[in-house]
């Protein structure tokens, strides 16, 4: 009986293989091996101490293996990370008509979502709800984080609104599961659902509606702005740097690139990775002068540019057109980094905004692993350079590498299509894209073929793809209506697409009004180019010139139509006289 009492409390003192051996051998000699309280202890012990191996061995020899016994190896082999191991015990376990109860089906969910494997989840949710476990609330949380990991939020929705009590871990699972998939509003509806229920958010739950602000269909300053607020009235931001970088990413993402910079400057402990927050808001907003400047002034504070802050100088460099500082940029991340499918696309994007396509092909094809971000850049940077045909050799390839295009692969191709003038190749793909592929045309797509279609005359097909669209055409696709409209001469469809653009009020966007005004320049209605002109002023819209910009010596250079500003302006004038004179003489 002395044996029987102490137990327990021997197995909580071990602390290595041997010493439970140990406790082993005793029950073996005392005869309660078979005690099955006993081995459900000596499997999760054996574990603890990290022989999973002896573990198993004393699961197999027990002759008849009730489901806390079952339980007991599965939560060993979910804690060493091991989710194959646990599905397979899962199989095992019905096999042998075990009943499962509620730590099976939640250890076996958790295990499908380490896994990614959506389908297996959804065969144990099937037999958790045929063993009545469909409102059990651990069950019901692990079916919600599958969901949600899995992108499936319509699904994880019906879960959560059918579960009979809701934790902080459930909210914190919808609130993060919504804005990971990039719906930004939804995830925010949540979090004010949870304030309304009186359940404080966690930590957890303000990373992800910081996250939330920065979505797509979201990135409003405002709210972001009442989010940092509410963060400083619960005293959530101070000393958390992890927190901070998130406000970091937040702000730059919203376009308040001097409040994401205020944010920067009040981390105390700065670390690489919020270096790498801002870097990379610097870049999105255009300031890659910025950029620069902060990843040579990371590197005085002791730090080594990571992945992120590379891919953000690479998008600077893209914008500035800096092709010696991507190069200097490849050759550090080929010394210092792994180079991973991300990276590589960077590259293959920035050599190929920088102008040098061939750098960006030779890298593309040194890959031996080419995921399908990768092989839209690709098609995507053949298509800015007006190479039609090698975009479309390159979708070909893709098709051949048994790899499935998606949405941005066909708007990428479209683009590319569009650019080169290949009206039937265009059409061609679309339908394909539809029929074959079942993709359904979304705003970018329908405004990739009224471009391809209107720059090619055929202004009346582009405008009959409205017939077909199940949504309103959004902005893109009346602009690129007009364009064809003006340039062929199509005054009646115009004069329809000019209402409708200025219905959908643009915003200050000198490119789109400056089309109207030279839209009805041409049809020479004074009166309306007048009214259009004064829409720019009272606004302060001016039109920005374009410019040209070249590399020398690794430093950019500007030039602007009439534009004497630079400190070599004479200099190049000369220069300019002296080979127009080359080129008259030898024409003579």
């Amino acid at each position: 009986m002395f044996y029987r009492k102490g137990i327990k409390s021997l197995f909580l003192n071990c602390k290595d293989t041997s010493s439970v051996a140990k406790i082993h051998a005793l029950l073996i000699i005392s005869g309660y091996i078979n005690n099955g309280s006993y081995n459900t202890q000596l499997i999760a012990t054996y574990a603890r101490t990290g022989s999973i191996e002896h573990a198993h061995k004393v699961f197999d020899k027990i002759p008849d293996r009730r489901i806390d016994v079952w339980n007991a190896m599965i939560i060993a082999y979910s804690r060493r990370h091991c989710p194959g191991e646990v599905i397979s015990l899962y199989n095992e376990l019905n096999l042998e008509r075990i009943r499962p109860d509620s730590s099976t089906f939640t250890m076996a969910l958790k295990a499908c979502t380490s896994l990614m494997n959506l389908e297996m989840g959804e065969e144990i949710r099937r037999d958790a709800i045929d063993s009545g476990y469909e409102n059990d609330v651990f069950v019901a949380s692990s079916l919600l984080n599958l969901y949600a990991k899995c992108g499936k939020m319509n699904e994880a929705m019906k879960v959560f609104d059918k579960m009979p009590k809701r934790d902080v871990v459930s909210w914190t699972t919808m609130i993060t599961g919504f804005a990971q998939s990039g719906r930004g509003s939804e995830a925010i509806d949540v979090f004010r659902l949870m304030q309304n229920e009186y359940i404080e958010g966690d930590r957890i739950a303000i990373l992800g509606l910081i996250q939330a602000c920065s979505c797509d269909n979201v990135r409003n300053t405002k709210l972001g702005l009442s989010v940092h607020a509410y963060l400083i009235r619960r005293h959530l931001l101070a000393m958390d740097i992890v927190v901070q970088t998130s406000l970091i990413d937040m702000h730059a993402k919203t376009g308040n690139i001097e409040l994401a910079y205020r944010v920067f400057e009040s981390v105390q402990c700065k670390n690489v990775v919020a270096c790498s927050a801002l870097i990379s808001g610097y870049a999105q907003n255009g300031l890659s002068g910025n950029a620069f400047d902060l990843l040579v002034e990371m590197q005085t504070f002791g730090f080594k540019p990571d992945l992120a802050s590379v891919v953000g100088a690479l998008l600077a460099c893209s914008q500035t057109g800096s092709l010696k500082l991507a190069r200097s940029l490849h050759g550090y991340a080929t010394k210092n980094l792994v180079f991973d499918q991300v990276l590589v696309t960077a590259l293959i994007d920035t050599y190929s905004k920088c102008g040098s396509l061939p750098y960006a092909r030779n890298l593309f094809d040194k890959m031996p692993q080419k995921d399908l971000v990768m092989w839209n850049a690709m098609i995507a940077c053949y298509g800015i350079h007006g190479y039609g045909n090698e975009a479309l050799t390159v979708f070909h390839n893709l098709l051949e590498a048994n790899t499935k295009p998606d949405h941005t692969t066909f708007a990428s191709l479209m683009s590319a299509l569009s650019h080169a003038g290949l009206v039937h190749e265009g059409r061609l793909w679309f339908n394909r894209m539809v029929d074959v592929y079942n993709i359904e045309p979304v705003d970018k797509h329908y405004a990739c073929m009224a471009d391809l279609l209107a720059r090619g005359g055929h202004v009346e097909e582009a405008y009959d793809l409205i017939g077909s669209m199940k949504t309103e055409p959004g902005l893109a696709f009346w602009v690129a209506l007009l364009s064809g409209c003006y340039n062929h001469g199509k005054f009646l469809i115009g004069e329809m697409v000019v209402k409708k653009i200025l219905e959908l009020k643009p915003d200050v966007d000198t490119g789109i009004y400056a089309l109207i005004s030279n839209f009805y320049a041409k049809l020479r209605r004074w009166d309306e180019v007048a009214d259009v002109r004064n829409v720019m002023k009272k606004s302060g819209m001016k039109k920005v010139a374009g410019n040209s910009v070249v590399e020398v010596n690794g430093k950019v250079h500007a030039f602007v139509m009439e534009d004497k500003s630079h400190f070599e302006y004479r200099e190049i004038l000369k220069f300019l006289k002296m080979l127009d004179l080359e080129m008259t003489s030898s024409e003579d």
